[in-house]
């Protein structure tokens, strides 16, 4: 039985009921993308994204779609974020009891010392900041010095920005290392995270060679799946997220056009192969180059490319094989700020010969695992309700 999940970086379908204590009430990444720039997506449609709740049809948004082939809901996160780390580990049954670390101040001394110390050269920066916008002030200064440009955001990350020709790739990995290796205990952070960039002022991120330093997660559905003998296949940031834990090979991406092309062809080999396992892709674009900047037309632009490509997607799955298409949190790009929304997760469902199966508003993210642990035949007692059964 070959299971391929596919992430949709950010596309969140309305606010969570806690949404206020976060400061998003009112936020609606799909809603507000479509209404902002237009775009029909059909064949999402088909799925029956239209039908989950809070979601527009038209006038406005999705168009009506009397016939509807797959499964359809929204899922709650009940772990207190609403970054990709959190999202992720609670997919696959990692329930976070608190939130992780966030330095909206910067980083403190007893960190920046001894990261200081490893690379020799000081830091720029190391505040709250856009990642563009930081190479934008603090790039020239970089290309004098050679000192790394050091930022966080809203959510739990310690980001190293270099251009490319001051510093090598391997060094900037190398110092990220060293981060991830520093921010440790009570200053855990989720991600280290090296943004190199390139070119001459304005300069130009390097999104194809960024690379993500996570905290190694507690057991998960993955090393479940690992244990029954399936293969694991992370595509894009996945092996990153999970830090290599449960994945049993990984495929590097450039952008989403490349994360779907080699998604399909893994689908398309573990098919002619008969393989049983599960494929588990990130499409990062929504959020890195769109949401975060605050670019619906680039957003929508994003959901109708995944569109334009979901029927060839579709026709890859195999006989008893499923899709299911999900999303991680928010970022609606017609919010304020540059930083993620606290919505609900997107799911969608496919298997062939499949009718409408509305698969409800689901208790939490990680019934996504359970139905994986289910659908491959792993052993999983941990968090989440497996939805297999309305599949089958």
């Amino acid at each position: 039985m070959l299971l391929t999940i596919i992430v949709l970086d950010s596309v969140g379908v309305g606010e969570l009921p806690d949404a206020a204590a976060f400061g998003d009430t009112g936020a609606h990444t799909l809603n507000h993308t479509l209404a902002a720039a237009p775009a029909a997506l059909p064949n999402l449609a088909a799925l029956g994204l239209g039908r989950v709740p809070t979601v527009q049809t038209s006038p406005g948004g999705l168009p009506e779609t009397p016939e509807v082939r797959g499964g359809y809901g929204r899922m709650r996160e009940v772990s207190p974020g609403k970054d990709t780390s959190t999202g992720h580990w609670e997919f696959m049954g990692v329930q976070l009891q608190h939130p992780f670390q966030v330095f909206p101040e910067g980083f403190p001394p007893a960190v920046m010392d001894r990261f200081d110390a490893a690379t020799g050269r000081g830091h720029l920066c190391n505040r709250p900041y856009s990642g563009t916008d930081v190479i934008r002030d603090f790039g020239p200064e970089h290309l004098e010095t050679g000192a790394p440009i050091v930022y966080t955001s809203a959510d739990s990350v310690f980001q190293i920005a270099a251009h490319e020709d001051v510093v090598p790739l391997d060094t900037l990995y190398a110092w990220c290392a060293a981060a991830r290796e520093i921010l440790q205990g009570e200053f855990a952070v989720a991600r280290v995270i090296a943004r190199p960039f390139r070119g001459v002022f304005p300069f130009e991120r390097a999104n194809e060679h960024r690379r993500d330093f996570s905290l190694v997660p507690p057991p998960t559905v993955l090393n479940a799946i690992e244990d029954a003998g399936r293969s694991v296949v992370g595509i894009g940031k996945i092996p990153d997220i999970y830090a290599d834990r449960g994945i049993t090979e990984s495929i590097h991406t450039d952008n989403n056009a490349d994360g779907i092309a080699k998604t399909l062809a893994r689908m398309r080999r573990a098919a002619q192969a008969d393989e049983s396992g599960l494929i588990f892709t990130n499409l990062v674009d929504f959020d890195a180059k769109f949401g975060h900047r605050r670019d619906p037309a680039g957003y929508s632009g994003a959901l109708a490319e995944f569109d334009a490509a979901l029927p060839e997607l579709l026709a890859a799955v195999p006989e008893g094989g499923a899709l299911l298409i999900l999303s991680d949190h928010g970022n609606d790009p017609t919010w304020r700020g540059s930083d993620h929304t606290r919505e609900y997760g997107m799911l969608l469902a496919y298997r062939p010969g499949i009718g409408a199966v509305d698969l409800g508003e689901r208790a939490t993210f990680a019934d996504v695992g359970a139905t994986a642990a289910e659908a491959l035949g792993a052993q999983w007692t941990g968090p989440g309700e497996s939805f297999w059964t309305l599949l089958t």
